[in-house]
């Protein structure tokens, strides 16, 4: 089955938020730790990029990925026909 190209943004944008605010917590505790202490507008600013990023990235390897076992199921259909 193919999954339209909406919901596979769907899907990447509910992924990446859900990441911006693991990421977020992480570098909050994570960062004093190695000694780096930033503002937390900075922080925000850090994993809005990142999370920006990553929806572009989880979007286009979801595409890649669909069109790759759509091709595969034509194929197989094919042969078996």
């Amino acid at each position: 089955m193919n999954q339209p190209r909406l919901a596979s943004f769907i899907e990447s944008v509910a992924n990446a938020f859900i990441g911006y605010f693991i990421a977020l917590a992480s570098q909050l505790m994570l960062f004093p730790l190695f000694n780096i202490h930033i503002p937390l507008s900075s922080n925000l600013w850090i994993g809005a990029w990142f999370t920006v990023i990553s929806i572009m990235r989880s979007y286009i390897l979801r595409r890649w990925f669909n069109a790759k076992l759509h091709r595969a199921a034509e194929k197989i259909a094919k042969s078996v026909s």
